[in-house]
């Protein structure tokens, strides 16, 4: 069997196809046309979320039995067409519930205290004026979480060691389910004129694409923390825009933008510029939160082995 490994994921998956006989090749993150040439040979692809697999690289993987994705999404690849083709494709949900939920609470904690901003005023200007970035707590205000699947309830767990009250959104699950899980459910428009933090933990599909824009921010409570761990493009940045400049919202932090891969395929360094840099009290990683750590890459390498047992009948 010839495997091919296109991002960084947990080294024990190349370990251990490598001990089952597998021949593994590792090519870190190629372009689009890049995978399209060489994909040929290969039974099993290994990926996260680039490039997108379309119907010209699917066509050209005339011996592809299998595309695990060591990641949540499968918005990056046409599902349809590779079914078509008796392509199975696996994803990973859940698994980075809690490296994609501890990201989320450290930046909720540096917009509630503007810990970003105060270090580049001490390190770069050497300003050290403690009055000026006067905060919250977390204490007692309000977390509203858009999505409340295995991350956005992860969130919620530990934001009531901060005493938050925590109120969902989340059209896929009942309200015993959401009470079961610590929360109280309500309407998208109630959450977004009571919450006092907003986190966004849906997937990207045709119908989250840009749900949170204008209306939505306008809704919102002035002072608002907005957060998005899930995929750019489910907030409108834009809106977001007019929301930091008009001073609605207290700050916005992001792990995804929507224009991430307008660089290309990333090479470890892709080129991403947004208006919404010129704010202090908008903080950007560079989607970090799923696969950001050791242990969440470990604990998604140790599922895709399951999957890649299951597709190709080895055993652990």
């Amino acid at each position: 069997m010839n495997a091919l490994i296109i991002d960084q994921v947990s080294e024990h998956i190349q370990s251990f196809l490598e001990k089952k006989g597998a021949h593994v090749d590792v090519v870190f993150l190629p372009s689009h046309d890049e995978l399209r040439d060489i994909i040929g040979k290969y039974d099993l692809l290994v990926m996260r979320v680039d490039p997108r697999i379309d119907q010209e690289i699917l066509d050209a993987a005339k011996n592809l039995k299998a595309i695990t994705v060591s990641a949540v999404g499968t918005n990056h690849i046409d599902l349809e067409y590779a079914k078509s083709k008796n392509i199975q494709v696996t994803n990973a949900p859940g698994m980075n519930s809690n490296t994609v939920a501890e990201l989320t609470m450290s930046k909720m904690l540096d917009l509630a205290r503007n810990t970003m901003p105060a270090n580049e005023a001490v390190k770069k200007e050497h300003r050290w004026n403690k009055y000026v970035w006067t905060g919250i707590e977390l204490k007692n205000k309000t977390l509203g979480i858009i999505g409340y699947g295995k991350i956005g309830s992860r969130v919620g767990h530990f934001a009531k060691a901060f005493d938050m009250d925590i109120i969902a959104y989340d059209p896929y699950l009942s309200a015993e389910e959401i009470e079961g899980r610590g929360a109280k459910k309500v309407p998208l428009d109630e959450l977004l004129t009571t919450a006092d933090v907003i986190s966004i933990h849906m997937p990207l599909t045709p119908e989250t694409r840009g749900m949170i824009s204008f209306r939505e921010f306008d809704l919102m409570k002035k002072g608002v923390i907005v957060l998005n761990m899930a995929r750019g493009g489910i907030m409108d940045e834009d809106a977001a825009y007019q929301s930091l400049k008009s001073k609605k919202v207290r700050g916005i932090g992001v792990d995804v933008m929507a224009s991430e891969l307008a660089g290309g395929t990333m090479k470890g360094e892709s080129m991403v510029d947004s208006p919404l840099f010129e704010f202090d009290n908008f903080i950007v990683s560079p989607h970090i939160g799923g696969g950001g750590t050791i242990d969440g890459l470990d604990v998604l390498g140790e599922y895709v082995i399951d999957r890649i047992c299951d597709i190709f009948g080895y055993s652990r």
